[in-house]
């Protein structure tokens, strides 16, 4: 897909209605509402998601972050939180994305793929034409407890920015990213938006000062 000028920004792992309302104060226009994850940061209950994904104004997106694998189970979850966008962060086992597509009519689906290789740009190339936006991140799905995301490293922005020319639906980076390497990120994969959370945080919390350090980063580098 085509770069975009100036990308998106999702804050990840939003933890409350006043975080939710400090990332949108500063530019963010996606937030990330963790539920239950085998590992990584940012876990809330779905009641809180529920109360977070209430209180987003029209515009924002609002992303469950889901570690599911079968498609009843996160329809039923997706249900239940009231979020406007999906975040698979891993693979589906049973059922399609057509099928998720079918039953939760007007619901963005984004899946993520975890980028470690060659491999990678294979599985986005197959799932690309099946949902509404890919998520370019650092897990690692082969571990014995497995990492969906929130890691904190940044994986091959080479691998991501051939995705990012391959397929046809709008491209997220996540993975390490920082004000201090958000500048080179856009400019060496030219994504269609950026999502961050441990960039962004002090000791868990969403931190007012590097949340403007970031975003005054992605706006000078496109000046």
């Amino acid at each position: 897909m085509q770069p975009t000028t100036i990308p998106r920004v999702k804050i990840c792992c939003i933890s409350s209605v006043e975080e939710a309302w400090l990332a949108i104060a500063h530019g963010a226009s996606a937030l990330g509402l963790v539920s239950h994850m085998p590992s990584g940061p940012g876990v809330i209950s779905e009641a809180e998601i529920a109360e977070i994904a209430a209180s987003i104004p029209p515009g924002v997106a609002s992303f469950l972050l889901t570690s599911k694998q079968d498609v009843a189970s996160i329809i039923t979850q997706q249900r239940r939180c009231r979020t406007n966008t999906l975040q698979l962060c891993d693979h589906l086992l049973e059922g399609r994305h057509q099928d998720l597509r079918m039953a939760l009519p007007g619901i963005k689906i984004v899946q993520v793929i975890h980028v470690s290789g060659a491999e990678s740009l294979l599985e986005a190339e197959n799932v690309a034409p099946f949902v509404d936006a890919l998520l370019l991140d650092s897990g690692n799905q082969k571990l014995s407890v497995k990492e969906l995301g929130g890691t904190g490293r940044v994986h091959d922005w080479s691998v991501s920015r051939q995705i990012r020319e391959r397929v046809n639906v709008p491209v997220f980076l996540a993975g390490g990213l920082k004000a201090e390497n958000v500048a080179a990120a856009v400019s060496h994969v030219a994504p269609f938006g950026l999502d961050i959370c441990s960039g962004v945080r002090t000791n868990g919390h969403l931190d007012e000062n590097k949340l403007k350090a970031f975003f005054a980063e992605i706006r000078s580098s496109q000046s």
